[in-house]
């Protein structure tokens, strides 16, 4: 029963062009931004190559053409062009709620439990296409204008795809969670867009400006967020040669993770956030009248 009830949410979600219709301009904002954070990280490394900013490279002790500076943009571009799976969970469980197309589900599944089950775990799958999407337009745009040795080895490349495919899972989870909890498609697209983009960052620079920087971690955004850029951070370092403790903070808030703790624990707390929005979904899907 749950391979029948699987296979109709598929078809559900593959039957309307919401989900070309996001994953379009997903895999181009990723690609952009792989383009062009490739592009500065490259500018910078001639910078810093300069005679007359050598003694910047000297703190670190490695050669400025040995920094793997690519990795903030592809934990950067990741970080941004997850904002779409998290739209696209969103819409489609909140489009489903509107337009009353749950109710077939419902009523043919044996409980609702099942049918949720199902909704899950193929939003699940939707957030590991959309993550690979991201991952690989946002490789090939940072290899285009990066050079190689500003590139990671083949270990950072898995250990950010890994970070990417994860991000927008947990994105999509997140976004199914706010949908099922508000029902509206209008609503449910202003409030992940107005808190992802507005609230929240505006947030993260008052507790910044008031040396409350660790709290930053503890929102839904800088946590994941901390997923990608995390890793980075720690990959640059392996390879940086001495990194001065002062500059650490800076290079986390290059990479997007401002605040952020070690991707384990960003990824944990931001799953805790996801949990939260989803069973909550869940709970309120869970009472409302089959009509």
């Amino acid at each position: 029963m749950i391979g029948q009830l699987l296979k109709s949410e598929f078809r559900k979600t593959t039957t309307t062009g919401l989900w070309w219709g996001l994953l379009i301009p997903t895999v181009l904002l990723a690609l952009g931004w792989g383009l062009a954070t490739g592009a500065i990280g490259s500018s910078f490394i001639e910078l810093v190559s300069q005679s007359d900013v050598q003694d910047f490279s000297d703190l670190l002790g490695v050669s400025p053409d040995q920094w793997q500076v690519s990795l903030f943009g592809i934990a950067r571009s990741i970080n941004v062009a997850t904002i779409f799976p998290m739209i696209f969970g969103g819409l489609a469980i909140s489009n489903e709620i509107n337009r009353r197309t749950i109710t077939t589900t419902f009523l043919t599944a044996p409980n609702r439990v099942m049918s949720m089950t199902a909704k899950m775990l193929v939003y699940i799958a939707w957030g590991a296409l959309y993550g690979l999407a991201i991952v690989v337009s946002v490789a090939i745009g940072v290899v285009l204008t990066s050079d190689s040795g500003q590139l990671p080895d083949a270990a950072g490349w898995f250990a950010l795809a890994g970070a990417g495919v994860l991000s927008s899972i947990l994105m999509t989870m997140f976004g199914v969670g706010v949908g099922a909890l508000m029902g509206s498609v209008v609503g449910t697209t202003v409030v992940l867009l107005l808190y992802m983009l507005l609230v929240e960052n505006g947030l993260s620079l008052v507790l910044a400006s008031n040396d409350l920087s660790s709290l930053i971690g503890f929102l839904p955004n800088g946590s994941v967020n901390g997923i990608a850029g995390s890793i980075a951070v720690d990959l640059f370092v392996d390879t940086a040669g001495v990194v001065p403790d002062e500059l650490l903070a800076a290079l986390r808030i290059v990479a997007g993770a401002g605040g952020a703790f070690d991707w384990y624990l960003s990824a944990l707390i931001f799953l805790v956030w996801t949990a939260l929005f989803f069973l909550g979904g869940w709970a309120v899907t869970q009472r409302k009248d089959v009509t």
